[in-house]
C-alpha cells in the first residue's frame, strides 16, 4: 500500500530517502529494507491520519509511546514491537542528520526485552533474607541494610541510588525524588520500612563517613563510603553480592535484581501496568510488560503443579 494519501504525501520524500539510505549506505537486504518500509508506512499513516500531526517536528516522545499502544493492542510478538521501535528510531535520527527535523523524539524509547529472556527475580523471603543479613550493630551494616531497602522499595537503578542527593527525599510525604534517563524526575513511593532505614541511617551513621576533608564530595550525597565518598557502582554491587552470600542464596544476585523484583511483587500483587511503568520510569509500557510475562510464567508453574492434566 502507498503512503501517498491527502494526509501523508509530504512524508513520502523522507521515507524514501531513508529507505534509500539503509537500501545503499547501510546495504541492509532487499527483505530488511521492504519490512522497514512496512513498519515505516503503519507508523507515518498513523502520525498523519490519526495524530493528524504533518511536519515531523510536531511529533513527540508520547505520540510514538501512543502507536506503540496500538502496536501493543494489536497482540504483535515482541520481537515485531522492537523491530517498529528500531525502525522509527532509525528513521527519526536519519530525519535529525539529514535536517529534515530538529531533534529525535525516538532517542529514549526503549527496546522490549524478549519474553525468552525473562529477568531473574527473588521471592520476598530472599529479599527479606537478603536486607536481614547486614550487620547492624555496625555503621557499614545500617548503610547496607538501608540501601537494599531502598533499592527493593523504590525499584530505582543503581545509577539513580549512587546519585540520589538528601534534598530528594521528600519523607514528609512518604516519597523520593528519583532523576532517570534523560534528566526525567518521578517521584517514587518509599514505604515505612525503607524510610525509617534511610532515616536511621541518616542521623546515626552517615555523619560519621561524611568527609571534613572534602566535604564537597559527600555534601548531598545519601549513600557515602566510610571515607565520605559517593558510593560507586561496584560498591553497590559488592555490597549486594556480599549479602547474598551471608544470606546463603544460590541465585545469581545482582543490584538490578531488586528492581526486577520490585516490578514483579507488585504485578503479583494485583498492580495496575502504568502505575509500576510511571514507578519504574520507563518511556514506553511495552518495557514494562515484560514484568507480566514474567507473572505468566508462575501461572504457568501454579497451573503444572496442581492441575490433575496438566
Amino acid at each position: 500500500m502507498s503512503i501517498i494519501t491527502r494526509n501523508t504525501m509530504h512524508y513520502e520524500e523522507e521515507l524514501q530517502r531513508y529507505l534509500q539510505f539503509i537500501k545503499l549506505e547501510k546495504s541492509l537486504s532487499e527483505n530488511s529494507v521492504f519490512s522497514y518500509k512496512n513498519d515505516l508506512q503503519r507508523y507515518l499513516r498513523f502520525v498523519a491520519r490519526d495524530l493528524r500531526i504533518h511536519n515531523l517536528n510536531g511529533v513527540t516522545l508520547q505520540h510514538i509511546e501512543q502507536y506503540i499502544e496500538e502496536l501493543s493492542a494489536m497482540d504483535l510478538a515482541v520481537s515485531s514491537i522492537a523491530r517498529n521501535i528500531s525502525s522509527i528510531r532509525g528513521f527519526h535520527e536519519f530525519a535529525v542528520v539529514e535536517g529534515m527535523a530538529e531533534a529525535n523524539p525516538a532517542e529514549l524509547i526503549e527496546l522490549p526485552q524478549k519474553t525468552k529472556e525473562l529477568p531473574d527475580v527473588l521471592d520476598p523471603d530472599e529479599v527479606a533474607a537478603l536486607i536481614d543479613s547486614p550487620n547492624r550493630e555496625t555503621d557499614a551494616g545500617i548503610r547496607n541494610a538501608a540501601i537494599m531497602e531502598t533499592l527493593y522499595a523504590t525499584g530505582m537503578r543503581v545509577s539513580e541510588l549512587t546519585g540520589l542527593e538528601l534534598n530528594n527525599l521528600i519523607f514528609e510525604i512518604g516519597f523520593i525524588r528519583v532523576l532517570g534517563k534523560g534528566n526525567k524526575e518521578r517521584l517514587v513511593p518509599v514505604g515505612e520500612a525503607a524510610q525509617l532505614a534511610i532515616e536511621h541511617y541518616i542521623e546515626t551513621v552517615r555523619p560519621k563517613f561524611q568527609s571534613d576533608k572534602n566535604p564537597q564530595k559527600s555534601q548531598n550525597k545519601v549513600f557515602l563510603s566510610q571515607r565520605g565518598n559517593p558510593l560507586s557502582r561496584m560498591s553497590i554491587w559488592n555490597i549486594v553480592n556480599d549479602a547474598a552470600e551471608r544470606a546463603g542464596i544460590e541465585k545469581n544476585v545482582y543490584p538490578h535484581i531488586f528492581r526486577h523484583s520490585f516490578a514483579t511483587h507488585l504485578l503479583e500483587g494485583g498492580a495496575d501496568l502504568r502505575a509500576v511503568q510511571e514507578m519504574l520510569g520507563h518511556s514506553s509500557i511495552i518495557t514494562t510488560e515484560i514484568y507480566t510475562h514474567v507473572d505468566r510464567s508462575l501461572l504457568h508453574q501454579v497451573h503444572k503443579e496442581f492441575h490433575p492434566r496438566a
